[in-house]
């Protein structure tokens, strides 16, 4: 992979930047901006005082009694303002927006984010290492900075799903060597790493010769298994499930991405942080997956800090999580404070409840202000990532199990999210499977060309009683098609607007479909804008909610997309059968023995 020039953050470094710098901190030299009347809040001692502070180029000159300096090329009025360092999402996905990255960007800025740790490994299962440089590409002329990671789990468990690629240590090595590359993305296959398994240990090790980043999903570990994980080099988890589980990770010595894609739990996290009385320097924050009506309406990163303020965190504590915690773990000591010699990415909020922000900076460049765009947003051809899905319309019969005899004895799926597996009886009607009572089906289907797109089927226990069905092609991580479903009429009817789209999400129910998200560029996303995809998946969400009632917190729509992760603990459907990833088993057909 051809290295992207990227000048930071050696461009700080530069001698006449400097110099001049240094010359409009004397006071011998105007500064090119100077904001003047805010209130800083100090990301490191959380204080809030009275600052001026002046910029030259992208460089953070002087940060100085309020108005002891007019000389500037341009002022900022920033009375009634807290001035913060921009913000830092230290994990995401592009892709779980539905968006291109020029459309996500445009949502984010001018809510105060101004870097983004992007691991685009959706791109890269339906792509491979195309879907990686298209993702450079785009990301390299954007006023968001976005600091791309290479997948380190493509497929997320190999041998027991196919994506669109294989990602294997020589194409990390490949990856990494882009200076665009900050280092190995989410290392999901835990057990591969734990059990000493050598894909997985030359893809650590890659990360860990580049002297990047080596960032990890540490979801369930505890005990042997956490510290074999971290032993290995694994540094983060933002696959957290309890307090206990939090407390516990801290202890252990990871960076933690707290996320707020997982609502539930971070009142248990605000509590908790609260009772050890300080925030730890090792927690940062995240959005993880940010599905279009939420970036639409609530945002991105701020939500997630508005959120933490909300359930009693202190404000001081969330931006420095946001901030200075983020770049240290970035090892971007350009990044996350207010500071001379510092980068002048800055955030001009309105107040420390709503978080709005007035104004953003970004390289010492105004990139927003009052919510409007100013910096040129340039998006990339998306002509790469069309005709993604390789399938043929499918039959109804596609969707049922062939067997013999009367009677036979199933594998199910128990429990959404968190399986296990188990075992019902059912009949044998005209050849086929009767679906077990109370069951779900679950259908999988191939669909990058790498193997048959023959639909293998499953049933899941404890979704509810389905009265449709729902198909999607955002499916994690290996983005196959996959179809949920109460009857094989609506499932087929769902699975084939859904080809017919080159992608996306449909909702069936009684033989008509409810609703239709196409997404057709990689299956994953689409060139709209927010606000019509937005609209479009709040439709896809009403639409489920007269198929299936959920139960929170883990029967939720979302559970929908995370139903294929195969890297996961316990039996997940994917386009090879049910797999197991701890006895590294896929079971075909879900059909046992006949009785």
């Amino acid at each position: 992979m051809n290295a992207i020039p990227r000048q930071e953050p050696a461009d700080l470094n530069d001698p006449g930047l400097r110099a001049r710098a240094v010359a409009a901190a004397r006071g011998d030299a105007p500064f090119d901006m100077l904001i003047t009347g805010g209130r800083l809040l100090d990301s490191v001692t959380g204080l809030i005082r009275k600052a001026d502070i002046g910029i030259v180029g992208a460089l953070i000159a002087s940060v100085h009694a309020s108005e002891s300096r007019t000389d500037a090329v341009e002022i900022i009025d920033a009375t009634g303002a807290i001035v913060t360092p921009g913000l830092i999402d230290t994990h995401m996905h592009v892709e779980s927006s539905m968006v291109t990255p020029a459309e996500y960007a445009s949502a984010v800025l001018p809510r105060g984010v101004t870097t983004v740790v992007w691991d685009p490994h959706e791109f890269g299962n339906v792509h491979g290492l195309d879907g990686m440089r298209w993702a450079i590409e785009a990301a390299r002329s954007l006023p968001l900075r976005m600091i791309l990671l290479a997948p380190s789990c493509v497929p997320s468990a190999p041998g027991l799903e196919l994506a669109g690629a294989d990602f294997d240590a020589s194409v990390v090595v490949e990856m990494l060597r882009s200076s665009a590359v900050g280092g190995v993305a989410e290392v999901m296959n835990m057990r591969g790493v734990i059990d000493g398994d050598p894909r997985m240990s030359a893809i650590v090790n890659a990360g860990l010769a580049s002297g990047k980043l080596v960032c990890g999903h540490a979801r369930g570990l505890e005990s042997t298994d956490l510290n074999a994980f971290m032993a290995a080099g694994v540094t983060s988890d933002h696959e957290l499930t309890s307090g206990a589980d939090l407390l516990s990770k801290l202890a252990a010595g990871l960076t933690i991405e707290l996320r707020g894609s997982h609502d539930h739990l971070l009142k248990e996290f605000v509590d908790v942080l609260n009772g050890l009385g300080h925030l730890p320097a090792t927690v940062t924050l995240c959005t993880d997956d940010v599905f279009p009506d939420e970036l639409y309406e609530s945002g991105g990163l701020d939500d997630v800090i508005r959120r933490l303020v909300r359930y009693g965190m202190k404000p001081e504590w969330a931006l420095r999580a946001a901030t200075f915690n983020a770049a240290q773990r970035l090892k971007r000591s350009d990044l996350g404070l207010v500071a001379a010699g510092r980068r002048a990415d800055l955030v001009l909020f309105e107040d420390l409840t709503e978080f709005r922000a007035r104004l953003v900076i970004s390289g010492g460049r105004i990139v927003t202000r009052d919510g409007s765009i100013e910096a040129a947003i340039q998006p990339l051809d998306t002509a790469p990532l069309v005709n993604s899905v390789k399938l043929p319309p499918l039959a109804e019969s596609d969707f049922r199990i062939p067997a013999k005899g009367e009677r036979v004895r199933v594998a199910t799926i128990d429990r959404p999210r968190f399986t296990q597996w188990g075992e019902a009886e059912t009949e044998v009607r005209d050849g086929f499977v009767v679906p077990p009572a109370g069951s779900t089906m679950i259908a999988v289907a191939h669909r990058h060309g790498k193997a048959d797109g023959v639909p293998r089927i499953g049933f899941l226990t404890g979704w509810g009683e389905w009265r449709g069905a729902f198909c999607t092609t955002v499916s994690h991580d290996s983005h196959n098609l996959t179809v949920f479903g109460g009857n094989t009429r609506d499932m087929a009817l769902a699975a084939n607007a859904v080809i017919a789209a080159g992608g996306g999400m449909a909702v069936a129910k009684d033989g008509g479909i409810e609703a239709i998200l196409p997404l057709p560029l990689s299956g994953l996303v689409t060139d709209a804008p927010l606000k019509d995809t937005a609209s479009a998946f709040a439709d896809i969400r009403k639409a489920m909610d007269k198929i299936v009632k959920w139960k929170p917190p883990y029967l939720v729509f979302k559970a929908c997309f995370g139903a294929t992760l195969a890297c996961n603990v316990g039996p997940h459907q994917t386009d090879r059968g049910i797999a197991d990833v701890v006895t590294g088993t896929v079971l075909e057909s879900p059909v046992l023995e006949a009785l």
